[in-house]
């Protein structure tokens, strides 16, 4: 394969999310299961994007708000907010989204690659963009999203230990 495609190797099979009125996909063999919004038990000192952490039959598992993630503004739950759970090597985390709208099954010849002149940290998150007639799908590197906030390890320290107290934002210890 050419170029810096080299990430989509064949047709792809994606859970499209909805997030702030844009389609964003992830890998369906990342996802574990979508499930409707549980409650959520907030973690003191956490980093800025995770939720808490909430109880998946016994397990419990740490919660992010993809919005704040990515940095879009936040807003309130609505009825189709759902939770995504992905799975990050042997760890499960839940995503908030606005809703999960389909599965899509993306033929790589759709598929660019995010511009260069997209310079900003968070555009790591996107692994490509695929166009679908005339709607944009931006597709979501769930690695870089799940292990990273601004540049320390926050979120995977967060899925290994939720206990733990992961720096603030600034790097301070909290």
């Amino acid at each position: 394969m050419e170029g810096s495609t080299d990430t989509v190797k064949d047709d792809e099979q994606v859970v499209i999310l909805d997030l702030a009125g844009e389609s964003y996909g992830v890998e369906i063999s990342r996802v574990q299961e979508i499930i409707r919004m549980q409650p959520i038990t907030r973690v003191p000192n956490g980093p800025m994007c995770i939720e808490g952490v909430t109880n998946l039959r016994g397990r419990i598992i740490p919660v992010l708000d993809l919005r704040k993630r990515l940095g879009l503004d936040a807003t309130g739950l609505a009825r189709q907010s759902r939770i995504v759970v992905a799975e990050l090597g042997e760890h499960i985390v839940g995503m908030v989204v606005d809703g999960v709208s389909e599965v899509f099954l993306i033929g790589r010849e759709a598929i660019e690659p995010p511009s260069v002149l997209m310079t900003t940290v968070e555009s790591r998150y996107l692994r490509g963009v695929a166009k679908i007639g005339d709607r944009l799908i931006l597709l979501l590197d769930l690695t870089h999203i799940l292990t990273t906030i601004n540049g320390a390890d926050q979120v995977s320290q967060a899925v290994e230990d939720p206990d733990s107290h992961p720096p603030s934002l600034d790097g301070r210890r909290n």
